[in-house]
């Protein structure tokens, strides 16, 4: 049985395995949007996982950012599913869970890169990103927002900056006591 809940820390490992397997890990780190989510924790209570029977099968997060100087937003991404359950509607599951929740919690808007005829059927577009831009290379068709709140991103311009909470250094001194 399929099921989407909150991403644990038990499904770490079984997450970076399916992000390696959909994308590549040395292509997935080499994205624009990993800018935006290096040394960040993800949004509290937006990272989700599929399961199936325990097995996990797809993953999705959302990320702090400011649209522009000030404007704080949330970036999605990334959204993988297993090769095997592609086509199963688990992609979809997972972002009608996710931007559900956003929207619960107060979040006014959504940004992401990529593919535009699968996250327009979401409400996502090209035009409510026009006047901002990426910290690199990315195509701009691909380059998408969702207002969750309507007018969040009208007048949002500028470039998009990682924001959120940093993601603590490990100890290394009690590392090599244990």
């Amino acid at each position: 049985m399929i099921r989407v809940h909150d991403e644990c820390r038990d499904d770490v490992q079984a997450r970076e395995a399916l992000l390696d397997a959909a994308f590549g890990r040395e292509e997935r780190f080499a994205k624009t949007c990993e800018r935006l989510r290096e040394g960040r924790l993800p949004a509290d209570d937006l990272s989700f996982v599929a399961s199936d029977d325990g097995r996990l099968i797809g993953t999705l997060r959302f990320w702090h950012v400011a649209a522009g100087p000030s404007r704080p937003a949330l970036m999605l991404g990334p959204l993988a599913v297993d090769a095997a359950y592609r086509s199963a509607g688990i992609g979809a599951q997972l972002m009608r869970v996710g931007l559900s929740r956003a929207e619960a919690l107060g979040h006014d808007s959504v940004v992401l890169v990529g593919d535009a005829p699968y996250y327009e059927r979401f409400g996502f577009s090209a035009a409510l990103t026009q006047a901002l831009w990426l910290p690199g290379p990315y195509a701009r068709e691909r380059f998408l927002g969702l207002e969750l709140r309507t007018g969040a991103l009208s007048g949002a311009a500028g470039l998009v900056n990682a924001a959120g909470a940093l993601q603590p250094k490990p100890d290394f001194a009690q590392l090599l006591v244990a």
